[in-house]
């Protein structure tokens, strides 16, 4: 069990790489006037979405494993467990929306300031200070 908590550790990392970044890359892109700067933005863009994906997906892979073995029957019935659920699916959703947004710059269509992307990007962090808070401490 201590490899399969591994690789969703490390699974995790890669994938919280993107979340952070993508949203950065939001920012200078909404910043940006020149043509050629945003086109270089749109490929980077779409090319970290797509590095982030897969990681995405095997940290929920591992961490549904996990659920599964051991921890929903362990703490099934603690509400940190509930609760840190309900952020990776807030992240889930965060993550989906980013490809959204990620479609909306590559067409040229986003309507919103580097600021409110600047706010956007501080989501993932919180919810990473949360998931770990919870995860370690298990509150009663």
């Amino acid at each position: 069990m201590l490899w399969i908590k591994a690789f969703h550790l490390i699974f995790m990392v890669a994938w919280f790489a993107g979340l952070f970044y993508l949203p950065r890359l939001f920012v200078n892109h909404a910043m940006t006037e020149h043509k050629e700067t945003s086109e270089h933005f749109k490929i980077m863009e779409r090319k970290l979405y797509r590095f982030s994906m897969p990681w995405m997906l095997l940290t929920l892979g591992f961490g549904i494993w996990m659920l599964i073995d051991y921890a929903w029957a362990a703490y099934g019935h603690m509400l940190w467990l509930h609760i840190k659920l309900g952020l990776i699916v807030l992240l889930v959703g965060f993550h989906l929306y980013c490809g959204k947004l990620v479609k909306d710059f590559a067409e040229d269509r986003n309507t919103r300031s580097h600021v409110w992307y600047r706010w956007f990007n501080e989501l993932p962090v919180l919810v990473l200070f949360a998931v770990i808070l919870l995860a370690v401490l298990k509150p009663a």
